[in-house]
């Protein structure tokens, strides 16, 4: 499954163009502030990670669903062979003594 960010296409459909215009949307209409790093960064690239808070206030603000944000390809992808489990090799024979190692 692949998920592509779209915040900035949404935005730009929104006449929204900079990260100052967007942070100043999240401020007024969703009562999220963030600093101007964490609006460029959500800008520019794709995160790793989103709050659902984050998704929210970013729906909120833009007057959009988590659709507008996210394209999720649920395409099935082909499952990936698992390794065969290593074979056990045979026990010498048996040493005289402990049968346990020591704790």
């Amino acid at each position: 499954m692949k998920a592509t960010w779209r915040l900035r296409m949404a935005a730009a459909q929104r006449e929204v163009w900079t990260g100052a215009q967007l942070r100043r949307l999240l401020a007024e209409k969703a009562g999220l502030k963030m600093s101007s790093a964490s609006v460029s960064a959500l800008l520019t690239k794709q995160p790793a990670q989103l709050k659902l808070g984050t998704l929210a206030a970013l729906c909120t603000a833009l007057d959009c669903t988590p659709n507008d944000l996210l394209d999720i390809d649920t395409t099935p992808v082909a499952a990936t062979p698992t390794p065969p489990a290593p074979v056990a090799r045979a026990a010498g024979p048996a040493k005289p003594g402990r049968s346990m190692p020591p704790l």
